[in-house]
């Protein structure tokens, strides 16, 4: 039986071009062993993920698989890590068939975690 977040990612990916749908498969999956208890979402066009707060994103653009890091400075801190790819604000492109290395796809999504389990500790203090 599929989960809720199958059913929202099948539908994200029955829209996108076949040229697209292996990357995004590989890249939800990664996620997903990464954070396997991570709620999957749809928002602004992206199938998303979320750990306390938004944690990443996954889509296409007219000519790129994107992770959508959701932290502009996180993507500014790894601008080495990242030469090579497109980068803009909070979003990495690569080119499908050319996928984002596992380890840099794991630092980012265990940063994310990191900083979304930071902000809900530090918000709970202010209660």
């Amino acid at each position: 039986m599929e989960t809720a977040g199958q059913i929202i990612f099948n539908t994200y990916l029955n829209r996108q071009d076949d040229l697209f749908k292996p990357g995004l498969v590989v890249l939800r999956q990664l996620i997903l062993s990464i954070i396997p208890n991570a709620e999957e979402t749809f928002s602004y066009q992206v199938h998303c993920f979320k750990h306390v707060y938004m944690l990443v994103g996954i889509g296409v653009t007219k000519d790129f698989c994107s992770l959508y890091t959701m932290s502009p400075p996180l993507v500014k801190s790894m601008k080495d890590e990242l030469k090579g790819y497109k980068a803009s604000g909070a979003t990495i492109h690569f080119k499908p068939g050319e996928p984002l290395p596992t380890a840099l796809i794991t630092k980012i999504v265990l940063a994310r975690i990191r900083k979304n389990e930071l902000l809900a500790l530090s918000r709970r203090k202010k209660e």
